[in-house]
């Protein structure tokens, strides 16, 4: 007996769902990016009081919270004509809005972001310092990563390291992730160490014009509109402005803290009472350590050399010095002073930073 076999139905496709046209602003900006802080000024989040306290009294906080319209032609012009040039022997970004020549310097930075940058501070910090402070706020991640989520941390030093993303940043998605970068000004606010800003923010902007999108296209990403609309309304106050040309950029308000306290609450158990902020964080008149250090050597820290070292073998495995590498061939390449571990400083060398 023969049976027959109905052929199997083929599955109909949906069709493809046409994206809609995005708009120029849409494409070139991103609503997230330069944001404003919102730092509670009620104190309705009694778990951020202290660390919001902090960021209203520090050199950061003009450039997080500092309020103006953002005009989109005006962005567009300048991102459209910027490029790297020498204004009497000091490298500038220089671009045209309405014919006229708006300046980015470091100088200029520094000032209308009253940011306090020294001008011959650095705008890195030592990779050691930075892994050590990251064990003594109890970060949960891989340290070792090129990039941190902000989740990894205790719920105060999230939210410090979610305004510097979201605000000082040169991010256009990813809002949960620091690149190593934006963490070492993190700890050096933390830790009271020498960095510019000021000189981050450049860098930044300089790199935008070298990205691989505008190498290709032309286009730039209209990075730091915030910051570009201080400098045009100091360099050029009576440039006309129409309020149909501002460019939407969404506010941090308190929903967005409640969230980041519920979703820290459900990653990281805070501890009860919670630890206290380390640094200058939680003293005012904190000095400092020196060299690659993240504690004072009188201090009352968890000594994290030992879970440091512990974690680079259970990374990138046991001691090799003996097996290849050579005194001629031990560069600190950031990894820190005479007196750093010799094993240390092999491991550290690998790590991109």
């Amino acid at each position: 007996m023969f049976s027959l076999q109905m052929a199997p139905k083929e599955k109909k496709r949906k069709a493809p769902t046409k994206k809609e046209n995005k708009s120029e602003e849409e494409m070139m900006s991103e609503r997230r990016h330069n944001q404003i802080a919102f730092l509670d000024p009620e104190e309705k989040i009694a778990e951020l009081k202290e660390i919001t306290r902090w960021i209203k009294e520090s050199r950061i906080n003009n450039a997080v919270t500092f309020s103006t319209p953002v005009y989109k032609s005006l962005i567009k012009a300048f991102w459209n004509s910027a490029s790297v040039v020498q204004v009497d022997g000091t490298e500038v970004i220089q671009g045209q809005v309405n014919d006229l020549i708006v300046v980015v310097s470091l100088e200029i930075l520094n000032v209308v972001s009253e940011l306090q940058d020294d001008p011959n501070a650095p705008s890195s910090i030592l990779i050691m310092c930075t892994l050590g402070c990251l064990l003594q706020m109890k970060c949960i991640g891989d340290i070792f990563s090129s990039q941190s989520n902000q989740g990894d941390l205790l719920l105060r030093y999230k939210f410090l390291l979610h305004v510097l993303i979201q605000c000082i940043n040169n991010r256009r998605a990813g809002y949960d992730m620091a690149g190593n970068d934006l963490v070492g000004l993190m700890v050096a606010l933390v830790l009271n160490k020498p960095f510019s800003i000021s000189k981050y923010i450049f860098a930044n902007m300089k790199e935008n014009m070298t990205s691989t999108g505008s190498r290709i296209t032309g286009n730039k990403f209209w990075m730091y509109p915030r910051f570009l609309l201080m400098i045009i309304n100091i360099q050029h106050p009576n440039l006309a402005k129409a309020d149909d040309d501002i460019m939407k950029i969404e506010p941090m308000i308190l929903k967005s803290l409640r969230i980041i306290k519920s979703l820290a609450a459900k990653r990281y158990k805070e501890s009860g009472p919670p630890r206290k902020l380390i640094g200058a964080l939680g003293k005012p008149d904190y000095i400092a350590p020196e060299d690659d250090k993240w504690h004072h050597n009188e201090s009352q820290s968890d000594d994290e050399e030992p879970e440091l070292k512990r974690k680079m073998i259970e990374k990138f495995g046991p001691d090799q010095e003996d097996s290849g590498s050579s005194d001629s061939d031990s560069d600190d390449d950031g990894a820190g002073d005479c007196n750093t571990p010799k094993f240390i400083k092999f491991k550290i060398r690998i790590i991109k930073y």
